[in-house]
């Protein structure tokens, strides 16, 4: 019969140029496509095939792709539903009526179930094939009629579509190749090899068999190859398996395959979910961090799979950024196979599955702290910065500060370990008001400072914060069960016992005989803000303190080390009027302000004070040399 030369309908013209054009930037994603919406025909055949035993073959269901480089085609075939002539110029040449929504309504209509698993894209994702091929021909025959009919079309706007013989219902689809899709350069998509591999990569879960031919070369190299049939795709996905089905050792293998890592995961996430949106996950914490984690070259997301089609890798919009250590995967049937980027960020299936994942994997993080400490302890030594880096980020969101507060964990005075917040708290002494905490390159810096000496003849415990990090979570949280965070290097750090009230009562009326002295002592020292007395300070003799506003001195140097020296702390020099130095200080100030004993005092005691903060002075020989100068007197 003479093929009938048809138009696609107007809205059909422009999916076709937007698809070739702009949807699908990447090219090998056809095959996925095709191969999914062979699926979604063997999905249909066999539930039809329920209620209509007229439409059993008995035939194995099945998907056969066959690249073929001498006449530049590849074929994709299943035995599946297929179509009548009608149902071709609908599906495909009206998007706007879709065969599978159709088949979606009669679903619901016969009250079937797991009816969205059926959803499919056939309107669209075939038109993925002109992304390739240059002429495509589609033959197919329904199942239980006798007919068939062939479609073809370059992409240019028009089809044609002629009756034909099919041996056996399902859909054929011949690609004719475009020449840059079947030579030697970026693709070649008329090799076996290559073919197996892009199967392998997005349809390895499909439900039904993907075969390839092979060919076997025998023992005898004068014979001629023999062809061999086999299965490329595993079919059964390990996640769609029930938990109670799966071995630990087979999660370690898959996540050993599937993600590519040499070692078993830290903790294993399978959840199942079904209501407003349908997903199954499987995640893992790693065992140990990525050495780029922090760095902009990592590579954050899950992979992203549609009725176990792979969709994408690396989709960063289900998990927040501090959960960026987080590895696997999401397989919904709510999401759509060609569901682009930008359109992730606004879907509301993404976003309620993200929270629920997020949710989880902090329900799991705080039972581990709580039952298994020393394995909590471990992760945290690995991705504990993750975690402050979330608080951090939330600076306006106190919903995240309150789900991470809790699971931060710091090194404190207190026997050397790791504490929480709630366990620091737990321990403080009932009369103090304030959480102590201090900041340093290391837990020996923080010890040494001048300021520690107090606080432990009082029995007081420290947090020390070590992580550049540290200060500016707790800046962010301000309190924790309504104890405000108090830094003991900060200007208005004081104690509440009636001995340190009274100990600077004395300081207090100490400055005020001393005004004078205080002001030369500043006018010496030109990058202090001020200069006073101290009564945080006991055996040691000076100290910097900076104010309440703005940075502290290791928050300068962490700005300075991202080459951004502009935010300065505002500096404050205090000293210890019961200290020997006081003395000798108080004595060449009677000597005249501006002499050089005084002012040599003054900038050497500053530079004291750089040094216990662990900044280097400004001009570190000028002070070797004053040292040496005192050892020979």
């Amino acid at each position: 019969m003479t093929a009938e030369r048809m138009e696609f309908q107007a809205e059909t013209k422009r999916l076709l140029d937007l698809v070739v054009n702009s949807i699908y930037t990447n090219k090998e994603i056809f095959l996925r496509e095709l191969i999914s919406n062979a699926s979604d025909a063997l999905d249909k055949l066999r539930i039809e095939s329920l209620t209509n035993s007229d439409l059993s073959t008995g035939a194995e269901a099945e998907i056969f792709v066959v690249p073929d480089s001498a006449t530049k085609t590849i074929t994709i075939s299943d035995n599946g539903i297929g179509m009548t002539r009608e149902e071709v110029i609908a599906n495909i040449g009206t998007i706007a009526k879709s065969g599978t929504k159709d088949f979606l309504e009669k679903i619901r209509e016969s009250n079937g179930t797991s009816a969205q698993e059926l959803i499919g894209q056939f309107g669209v994702g075939f038109y993925s094939a002109f992304i390739v091929a240059e002429k495509v021909e589609l033959i197919t025959r329904k199942a239980g009629t006798e007919s068939a009919c062939k479609w073809t079309s370059e992409g240019a706007g028009e089809y044609e579509l002629e009756e034909c013989t099919k041996d056996s219902n399902g859909t054929t689809i011949i690609l004719h190749l475009k020449p840059e899709f079947c030579g030697d350069d970026e693709f070649n998509f008329t090799d076996t090899h290559e073919i197996e591999r892009l199967i392998k990569k997005y349809s390895d879960f499909v439900r039904y068999p993907i075969k390839m031919n092979y060919e076997v070369k025998g023992e005898d190299k004068d014979a001629e190859p023999t062809t061999e049939v086999r299965t490329v795709n595993s079919m059964k996905p390990l996640w769609t398996r029930s938990k109670s089905e799966i071995k630990p050792e087979e999660y370690e293998e898959f996540y050993k395959q599937q993600l590519h890592e040499w070692e078993a995961p830290f903790e294993t996430f399978h959840v199942k979910a079904e209501g407003t949106v349908e997903y199954t996950a499987l995640t893992f914490i790693p065992k140990h961090a990525a050495n780029n984690l922090y760095y902009s070259d990592y590579e954050a997301g899950l992979q992203l799979y549609s009725r176990h089609v792979f969709i994408m890798d690396k989709c960063k919009d289900f998990l927040p950024d501090y959960l960026r250590f987080v590895k696997g995967l999401v397989d919904s049937p709510d999401l759509p196979l060609n569901i682009s980027r930008e359109l992730l960020q606004q879907s509301r299936e993404i976003k309620v599955i993200g929270k629920a994942l997020e949710k989880n994997i902090l329900k799991r993080l705080g039972k581990l702290l709580k039952d298994e400490r020393e394995r909590y302890e471990e992760f945290w030594k690995e991705f504990g910065k993750s975690l402050k880096m979330g608080v951090y980020g939330s600076m306006f969101d106190t919903k995240t500060q309150d789900d991470l507060k809790d699971l931060l964990m710091f090194a404190t005075s207190h026997e050397g370990k790791l504490s929480t917040l709630a366990e620091y708290v737990e321990r403080m002494p009932e009369s103090q008001k304030k959480i102590y905490i201090a900041a340093g390159k290391d837990v020996e810096s923080i010890e040494r400072l001048p300021q520690m000496e107090l606080l432990r003849d009082r029995g007081l415990e420290v947090i020390y914060m070590t992580d550049p990090i540290d200060e500016f979570v707790v800046d962010v949280l301000r309190k924790y069960a309504d104890k405000e965070f108090q830094s003991i290097t900060r200007e208005n750090f004081e104690l509440d016992d009636a001995e340190s009230q009274k100990v600077k009562a004395e300081v207090e009326e100490i400055a005020k005989s001393h005004e004078e002295l205080l002001k030369d002592v500043k006018e010496a020292i030109a990058e202090v803000n001020e200069v006073r007395l101290t009564s945080k300070l006991k055996s040691g003799a000076v100290c910097l303190a900076t104010s309440e506003q703005g940075p502290s001195l290791t928050m300068e140097k962490t700005f300075a080390a991202m080459n951004n020296p502009y935010f300065k702390a505002t500096q404050i020099l205090e000293l210890n009027p019961n200290h020997a130095v006081f003395s000798k200080l108080e004595s060449l100030h009677e000597q005249g302000k501006d002499t050089p004993a005084f002012k040599e005092m003054c900038r050497t005691l500053y530079s004291l004070a750089l040094l216990i903060e662990g900044v280097m002075p400004k001009n570190p020989v000028e002070l070797a040399n004053k040292v040496t100068d005192l050892l020979t007197k």
